[in-house]
Order: structure tokens, then sequence, then C-alpha cells
């Protein structure tokens, strides 16, 4: 079974989200994403964890076992 890694999560987040800034780090079974989207506008919080975890797919489910995150408008961000 191959290890997770940050940068794999952080590709699959970038391929399915627009994101103006996507960072994820970890130790290969626990992570934390910081995800700055456009999408996110209007959006509470759970919504906002849907469209990552929707962005990762099976991935979730069968290889992340531990993700925390930060979701933010850019305008957040900024602030």
């Amino acid at each position: 079974m191959n290890m997770v890694t940050p940068e794999s999560i952080q590709a699959s987040i970038t391929a399915g989200i627009d994101c103006t800034h996507c960072t994820v780090v970890g130790d290969g079974h626990h992570f934390e994403a910081l995800v700055v989207a456009q999408a996110f506008e209007g959006l509470r919080s759970v919504r906002r964890h849907q469209l990552v975890y929707a962005a990762l797919g099976d991935r979730m489910r069968e290889e992340i076992h531990a993700l925390s995150m930060k979701t933010l408008t850019p305008d957040e961000w900024k602030a």
C-alpha cells in the first residue's frame, strides 16, 4: 500500500477545487489542510468541508484516516 503524502492530498484538492491557496501538512496518518477558495464564499463550514471531501473522493474513505481542515475565502484569509 502506498504511503499517503501531504503532496498527494494537496494535488487531489487542487484538482477538484479552484484554490487560491492550498497547503497540506502531515505525518502519513494525520493531516492538516488550509484551503482558500472563492468557491467557499457564502457557504457554511460544513458545506465547505463537503466540497473538500468531494474533491478527495474515495481517498477519504480508503487512504486518509484523519484530516483536519481550515477552509477560508480569499477575503477571510487576507484578514
